[in-house]
């Protein structure tokens, strides 16, 4: 049974904190991983390493909206799409 009553303000702040700080690690990760793979790829495909910074934000800013998309779809203190996470 759940609680009758709202939950407190610190909890509130604290679960958006959390799931801010969640968010923040995986696009930052997203962006790192995208970016070095760039880079790897950049001699054989005769790409530039701004266009590999380029690939790297667009999937930075899907991963973003992937985490985004998760706190609507379910568990709202975490940015994984994952039940129970």
């Amino acid at each position: 049974m759940t609680d009758p009553l709202p939950p407190q303000a610190e909890t509130v702040i604290k679960t958006g904190a959390t799931y801010g700080r969640d968010l923040a690690e995986r696009v930052l990760a997203t962006f790192l991983q995208a970016f070095v793979g760039g880079l790897v790829l950049t001699q054989p495909f005769d790409l530039g390493m701004w266009q590999a910074a380029g690939v790297a934000g667009v999937a930075a800013a899907t991963s973003l909206v992937k985490g985004l998309i998760a706190r609507v779809r379910d568990v709202t203190n975490s940015a994984s799409l994952a039940k129970g996470v």
